[in-house]
C-alpha cells in the first residue's frame, strides 16, 4: 500500500528548521493526536503488509503511529526509516511492515559518477529502498521496495523526468536478472494516459527508454477502472502509482510465489464527512474544518494484493 499522508507533522516545532515546515506542523497536541489516531483507524481498516508513505516528518511521526496502531488496534507495525535530503520542505518518506515481513537491508542511492557525467539522471531527495523477506509456503520470497516522492508541479517536469530515470537506473540489473521489484510512491507525474507517451516521465520509470524491455515495470494502474485512476484532491491528478516487475504478475512452475490479484483505490480511508474538501478549504484552512468533516489527506492510497500461488 502506498499513500501520501500530506504534511504528516507533529506540534512540536522545535526540531523544524525550515519556516515552511513549522507552518504545516500541526498547531496544537490534540490536533496533533486527532491527525495520528485518525490516520491509525484508516491504516488498521486497511491493515497493508507492507505501507509506504510520504510526506511524514521523520522517524518519530511513524513511531508515534505504532504506538497508536498498537494502542487503539492491537497492530503491531514495525519502521523503516532512512532520512532523505529534502531541507527546504523536511519531507520524507518510509515504511510501516508487519513484523512476518522482515526487514533485510534499507538504503539509498545517489546518482553515479558516471550517471553524473552524462547529465540527464537527477537526485532523488525522497526515496527509500527495503528488502523483505515475505513468508511464502516453507520459504520467503525476497521482495524489493522503492518508495519514492518527486518533485511537483509542471515547471518541474524535465527535474522529475531526469528523477525517473535514476530510479529505473538503480533497480534495471535485478528486475532484468527476474527479481520482484515494486516500486510505488507519489510520482507528482502529469501524464494520464495508459500506457503513457514513450518519452514521459512514467514511460521513463517503466523502464521503455532503455533498450531492452527485459528491464520494464508494469504500472499496475492499467488495472484499474479508468474513474478510480485519479488519486488526488484535483480529480484529474493520477500522481500515486504502483510498478512491479513482470516476475510479480507471472507464476513461476512447480514453487509457491508471490502473484499479483488486484489493486484497488482506497479513496474512503482519506475521506471524512459528507464528501470531498473543497480543494481551497482543504489546503488554505485545514485546521478550520470541523473534524468529522475534516479529510486526512488530499492523497488517496492505493493497495495491490499479491496471492502465493
Amino acid at each position: 500500500m502506498t499513500w501520501n499522508l500530506e504534511w504528516f507533522y507533529d506540534n512540536h516545532t522545535g526540531d523544524n528548521f525550515s519556516e515552511l515546515a513549522r507552518e504545516q506542523s500541526a498547531p496544537s497536541r490534540a490536533d496533533w493526536n486527532w491527525r495520528r489516531d485518525a490516520f491509525a483507524k484508516s491504516i488498521a481498516a486497511a491493515r497493508p503488509d507492507v505501507l509506504a508513505v510520504q510526506e511524514v516528518e521523520g522517524q518519530r511521526v511513524l513511531y508515534y503511529l505504532t504506538g497508536s496502531l498498537e494502542r487503539n488496534h492491537q497492530l503491531d507495525y514495525q519502521i523503516g526509516f532512512i532520512e532523505g535530503g529534502d531541507y527546504f520542505t523536511e519531507q520524507d518518506v518510509g515504511f510501516l511492515y508487519q513484523p512476518h515481513n522482515f526487514l533485510t537491508r534499507l538504503s539509498r542511492h545517489q546518482p553515479s559518477r558516471a550517471m553524473e557525467a552524462r547529465g540527464d539522471f537527477g537526485n532523488v531527495t525522497k526515496h527509500a529502498e527495503a528488502t523483505f523477506e515475505v513468508p511464502v509456503g516453507d520459504g520467503v520470497e525476497r521482495v524489493t521496495i522503492l518508495t519514492l516522492h518527486f518533485r511537483a508541479g509542471r515547471d518541474a517536469e524535465a527535474i522529475r523526468t531526469d528523477q525517473t530515470r535514476s530510479v529505473h537506473a538503480w533497480l534495471a540489473e535485478r528486475i532484468a536478472a527476474g527479481e520482484n521489484v515494486i516500486v510505488l510512491g507519489d510520482t507528482n507525474s502529469l501524464s494520464t494516459d495508459y500506457p503513457p507517451p514513450a518519452d514521459s516521465d512514467i514511460a521513463i520509470l517503466s523502464g521503455r527508454g532503455t533498450p531492452t524491455a527485459a528491464d520494464d515495470l508494469v504500472d499496475l494502474g492499467e488495472h484499474l477502472p479508468e474513474s478510480e485512476r485519479p488519486t488526488h484532491l484535483r480529480e484529474d491528478a493520477h500522481l500515486d502509482r504502483i510498478l512491479v516487475s513482470r516476475s510479480l504478475l507471472e507464476d513461476t512452475p512447480r514453487k509457491p510465489d508471490l502473484v499479483f490479484h488486484s489493486i484497488e483505490r482506497l479513496r474512503q480511508l482519506a475521506i471524512r464527512g459528507d464528501g470531498v474538501d473543497e480543494p481551497e478549504e482543504h489546503w488554505e484552512r485545514y485546521w478550520q474544518i470541523p473534524e468529522p468533516q475534516r479529510d486526512l489527506s488530499d492523497h488517496w492510497p492505493l493497495v495491490a494484493k499479491f496471492t502465493v500461488k
